[in-house]
């Protein structure tokens, strides 16, 4: 089975030189890199990576756990990890936790047991005391869509309680007053953050918040419908819906095209992600940006400027939520 050195003596450059063009160092000359190149493959040779890591100290690999692998929100904030990790020619790894605490915990040995030189962890079930020790460990971790102020250095969120003020103050600004909630899970942080902006909001205005108009669902179009399902069921006025997600609203939405009642003319409508496709259907609908790929892309460069000591990058933390107004909410008196 060749070697290293076997490579070097049919490239005719030192072992050094192998081991930087294996590295993708940019100081070997492109003249030179393809003759190991052409080496290496005219002896067959694959360079040992689980003995390079061992040499190292460094595997190259950084794990990701996500909460799901499906939809069109976390698809994204893959694409963006990936895409940075793999320019600096590290790899990753994926898990899933489904927002489950057992699972989660269960992905997070998994990757580590990998041998992976970091962690970008979007992870929701686990307590904070458990992310705080795990961050206190051996191998650097850091969180997307999570603020603990313990160890807030090491995450990169939204600003999601302004979001949710941000929606439902431009309904309220609309003139509504008669307006019903259809939130996400409720032991997720965002989702809690979400719906304290919308009372905020609510508060601004000296509307009560009426808790028979807010429905607690699963961030699913499935969920929106039977969400808005309920709420006409209630025979309540109602004259917009304010939404936790996208993916709702585009559920609840339907649900009322199918009773017959009109959108924005009968009943109002926002979301929250600015995912693409309610872009795209009619009405668009109005909502809360949530730059899930950007923050993917700030946990990438974390790990290059803190584990990989890549001095260039720069990293933002802290994301301010956006507003687009589109076609789904209308003003009261129009």
């Amino acid at each position: 089975m060749a070697t290293i050195y076997d490579v070097s003596v049919m490239a005719g450059v030192s072992l050094a030189t192998v081991s930087r063009v294996m590295n993708n160092n940019t100081k070997v000359s492109d003249k030179t890199k393809q003759k190991v190149l052409d080496a290496m493959a005219s002896l067959g040779y694959r360079p040992n990576t689980i003995a390079q890591s061992l040499a190292s100290n460094c595997s190259n690999s950084v794990g990701v756990l996500v909460s799901q692998l499906d939809g069109p929100f976390y698809g994204p904030m893959m694409t963006e990890i990936e895409t940075a990790l793999r320019t600096a020619n590290k790899h990753v790894i994926i898990a899933a936790g489904h927002s489950d605490e057992k699972q989660e915990k269960e992905g997070v040995e998994f990757l580590m047991s990998r041998g992976c030189d970091a962690l970008i962890l979007d992870i929701e079930a686990v307590s904070d005391d458990y992310l705080i020790e795990l961050s206190k460990g051996p191998t650097p971790v850091v969180f997307i869509n999570r603020y603990i102020d313990a160890i807030k250095e090491r995450c990169v969120y939204l600003e999601n309680e302004q979001g949710g003020f941000m929606a439902t103050e431009h309904i309220l600004s609309l003139g509504h007053k008669d307006i019903a909630y259809i939130s996400g899970p409720l032991f997720k942080l965002d989702v809690r953050d979400r719906l304290k902006g919308h009372k905020r909001a609510l508060q601004q205005y000296n509307i009560d918040f009426d808790d028979t108009l807010c429905i607690e669902s699963d961030f699913k179009e499935a969920g929106g419908c039977e969400a808005m399902e309920h709420l006409l069921s209630m025979n309540k006025t109602i004259t917009a819906v304010v939404c936790a997600n996208d993916q709702m609203a585009s559920g609840a939405i339907a649900v009322c095209l199918e009773h017959g009642i009109r959108v924005p003319d009968d009943i109002s409508f926002i979301g929250y992600d600015n995912i693409p496709f309610p872009q795209y259907i009619s009405p668009k609908l109005s909502t809360v940006n949530n730059p899930i790929h950007e923050m993917g892309k700030m946990a990438a460069l974390w790990v290059l400027q803190q584990v990989y000591n890549d001095k260039a990058v720069l990293v933002e933390s802290s994301f301010t939520p956006e507003l687009f107004v589109r076609e789904s909410a209308r003003a009261i008196n129009q």
